[in-house]
């Protein structure tokens, strides 16, 4: 599995989608290989995937440290740890100053099931920035 496969595939789907979304794929150059995945209507949400020889990794950027009410910040991060368990498929995680959110899929997973996550990943995200706008400025 790599990301030019997951690519092809998502590119490809269209309206045979079982998510419902439509997927655009695009190759960010580095020393990773970074795909960068927006769903219709949910560009300003990227997902970003990264796949190593353990494991397929899905990230979105939610908000930034400077974006965050700093009296509320402890009440946050309370918060988030309390919905880490009982949120689907996605986990809290803080990358340099911004909050994140991630799925880890197994190496070996098929085509339909890094959809199927990627599809999750993205709701969850629209969910937490609507539940967090009051930690928010």
């Amino acid at each position: 599995m790599n990301i030019h496969s997951i690519a092809q595939y998502l590119n490809d789907l269209g309206e045979s989608s079982v998510t419902g979304h439509y997927f655009d794929c695009q190759p960010i150059a580095g020393d990773v290989e970074v795909l960068q995945i927006t769903l219709e209507g949910r560009e300003e949400l990227p997902i970003f995937v990264s796949v190593t020889d353990d494991q397929i990794l899905c990230i979105t950027y939610l908000w930034g440290e400077d974006e965050v009410r700093t009296e509320r910040r402890a009440e946050m991060m309370e918060v988030m740890l309390e919905m880490n368990m009982p949120m689907p498929l996605s986990s809290f995680a803080k990358i340099g100053d911004k909050y994140a959110i991630f799925g880890a899929l197994a190496i070996t997973s098929s085509l339909s099931e890094i959809e199927h996550e990627l599809a999750v990943l993205s709701d969850n995200s629209i969910d937490v920035i609507d539940d967090f706008s009051e930690y928010l400025i």
